[in-house]
């Protein structure tokens, strides 16, 4: 009787990779890729009518669209998905098969907070897209964010304005009617009768006792030569400041030692 040998170490691994080596020769290999939607083609004769619903469901079961407009929409809309985040965030790339969608922040602080709101963001887009779209958000590292062109805006028809027009450049009806109005222009109504007999009187009066410009200004002047050579009258606040001007110069020159006394008193 032989004894089979045990097998051990580098021989045993050299049989179990022949092993397999075997196994896969003959086991058909599975398709890990992503399995590709069957199109389908619907043929007629070409001459029977199809209604316009019938031919867009038709055009969307034969043709993978979907996973292309929701990734489109997705970066197309994003200022009406995320309105708080419109020029500051720029959604740069979004998978469909793994429903990530990524973002570029403007700054380390909008950086770390779509960090901390990311899942309250993705349920955000979620909501308003109507199916479950995103699943995970990446954040990218900050810069600069692009903003879409503007769109060109129509310039607006407007029509020139028309010159101004004035008296001399108005249309000859209007000065006619204008020069018949200031020709019938009513008077004014006359002003009160007793006022104007009033005034008449009061300045008749004036004029009667009025004096005559030289007199006037002659006997203005004599009044006020009077008035000087006159001096201040005795207790007004001139009086009181010539009195004192008086006393300090009779100081300053050596005048009386003894000072006055108050009121004159003894």
């Amino acid at each position: 009787m032989t004894d089979t040998p045990q097998l051990a170490g580098a021989d045993l691994a050299r049989l179990a990779l022949q092993n397999a080596r075997t196994a896969a020769k003959t086991t058909p290999a599975r398709n890990t890729g992503r399995t590709k939607p069957k199109r389908t083609t619907r043929r007629g004769d070409g001459r029977d009518p199809v209604p316009l619903a019938a031919a867009l469901t038709t055009l969307g079961a034969d043709l993978p669209l979907q996973g292309g407009l929701a990734g489109g929409s997705i970066l197309d809309q994003w200022p009406t998905l995320c309105p708080q985040y419109a020029g500051l965030v720029q959604p740069v790339h979004y998978d469909e098969p793994t429903g990530r969608l990524d973002l570029r922040p403007s700054s380390h602080a909008y950086a770390a907070q779509l960090r901390i709101l990311g899942g309250q963001l993705a349920r955000q887009i979620n909501d308003k897209l109507g199916q479950q779209a995103i699943r995970t958000i990446r954040v990218l590292p900050v810069g600069r964010i692009d903003t879409p062109p503007a769109t060109p805006t129509t310039p607006d028809r407007t029509e020139p304005a028309a010159p101004v027009r004035t008296r001399e450049t108005a249309h000859p009806g209007y000065r006619a009617c204008l020069d018949a109005a200031l020709t019938n222009k009513p008077k004014k109504a006359p002003t009160n009768p007793y006022v104007v007999e009033a005034i008449a009187r009061q300045e008749e009066a004036l004029r009667r006792k009025r004096q005559p410009e030289s007199e006037h200004r002659e006997a203005y002047w004599a009044q006020t030569d009077a008035e000087a050579a006159a001096g201040p009258q005795p207790g007004s606040v001139e009086a009181s400041r010539r009195a004192a001007l008086a006393y300090k110069r009779s100081q300053t020159a050596g005048g009386a030692s003894e000072p006055r006394r108050a009121f004159d008193v003894a």
